[in-house]
Order: C-alpha cells, then structure tokens, then sequence
C-alpha cells in the first residue's frame, strides 16, 4: 500500500486550514487518514506548524512519501535534517550525541530567525502612532520670573 504524507484541508471558504496526516495514496485528499501528525495554519505570519516530529520522522523510516508542500513544512522544522543526521549515524560517520547537538544547534538558531521574523512583521504590522510628528518643548513661566518694564 503507498502511503504519503499530505495536507488535509479543513476551516471555511477562503480561510484554509490544514491537518498533515499519513493516508493511503488512493485515498480522497479529505477523506480517510491513518493517522494525524499535525496541523498547518497558513494565514497567521510567519505561517504556524504543530508537528509531531518523531511520528513523522518514524513514518519516513517506514517509506511514506511527503507532497511537495509537506516536503518544505518537514524541512522548515528540521524532520529531514534529523533524518539525514540519522542516517550519517546509521552508516558510522559520527555517534549519535554528535547528530543531537548538530540538530540542538541548528534548531536554536532556527527558532532565533523565526522569532526575528515575528518581531519584524508586528513592527511592520502595527507602526508606533505619533512616530513621525515632531515634540515640541514649551517653556513655562515660573512665578517668581515675571519682570515688568517701567
């Protein structure tokens, strides 16, 4: 049986949302599923992703094939950087606590771009009010400063 790894659409008209399970190939793009490894949400930015990455990485092991957008959301999380860290393992390049810090290190910096790329879109999203009207300073007489020419 082939199975694949494909995006399942749900939410309403033009508002899309998006389960990423494993289904047979044959199977209609909403209907039966084996099993849910996450979900997909387009329209917040930077788009939001809750993936289970050791059930995908087990069902890759196992020969399910990813659609292509699948294939970039496994990438934009690390699933096949883990599996090609496993398999360097695998074949004896290096142990598997070197593959662990090598992803570990990858996916700080991952998370660190991706909280930049938030920070820059509400920047962007919601300007500061008043940023480009000037500040005027006006200076206040004091009692005692009062002086009368006669």
């Amino acid at each position: 049986m082939p199975v694949k790894i494909r995006l399942q659409r749900h939410g309403s008209k033009k508002r899309p949302f998006y389960f990423i399970v494993v289904a047979d190939a044959r199977a209609p793009r909403d209907g039966k599923f084996i099993q849910k490894i996450g979900t997909y949400n387009p329209l917040t930015v930077p788009a939001s992703v809750q993936l289970d990455r050791q059930k995908a990485l087990d069902w890759l092991h196992k020969g399910a094939q990813p659609t292509d957008t699948v294939r970039r959301i496994l990438s934009f999380k690390g699933v096949l950087y883990l599996k090609h860290l496993l398999r360097g393992v695998k074949l004896g390049l290096f142990d598997e606590a070197a593959a662990m810090e090598k992803f570990q290190k990858w996916h700080s910096e991952h998370e660190l771009s991706l909280k930049k790329r938030q920070d820059d879109h509400r920047k962007t999203k919601y300007p500061r009010r008043n940023q480009s009207a000037p500040v005027r300073r006006v200076e206040r007489k004091t009692e005692g400063d009062t002086s009368v020419e006669s």
